[in-house]
């Protein structure tokens, strides 16, 4: 499954960015989406999934709001408000077959599925 990301960039502290994941062989039901980041020497972290409802990671809480577009199959991941300390490559995942209930979807392990990556630089 090919997922393909776009919005990356570079903005200024409490500026705003859109990053997009296009998943266009998904099926329209039956699969959990992702958003992750690395920074330089830190491990890969959960940002936000889409599932069964949303979460969020407590340091995005209340300042990204991940969304999706089923028909167009595409994921959304709005970031306001941004800190330098989100600076990362971010990336696309998806888990399909969908994961058991059960399954942690802010852990990389649970996807099988990953986008290139796009930098996200804020100053």
């Amino acid at each position: 499954v090919q997922l393909v990301e776009s919005g990356g960039g570079s903005v200024q502290a409490g500026g705003n960015l859109t990053l997009s994941c296009a998943a266009p062989a998904l099926t329209p039901s039956g699969y959990c989406m992702g958003w992750f980041r690395q920074a330089p020497g830190k491990e890969r972290e959960g940002v936000a999934a889409i599932f069964d409802r949303t979460y969020y990671a407590g340091s995005v809480k209340g300042r990204f709001i991940i969304s999706e577009d089923d028909s167009k199959k595409t994921v959304f991941l709005q970031m306001n408000n941004l800190r330098p300390e989100d600076t990362a490559e971010y990336y696309c995942a998806a888990a399909w077959p969908a994961p058991p209930y059960w399954a942690n979807v802010m852990a990389a392990g649970t996807y099988n599925h990953w986008g290139q990556g796009t930098q996200v630089t804020v100053s």
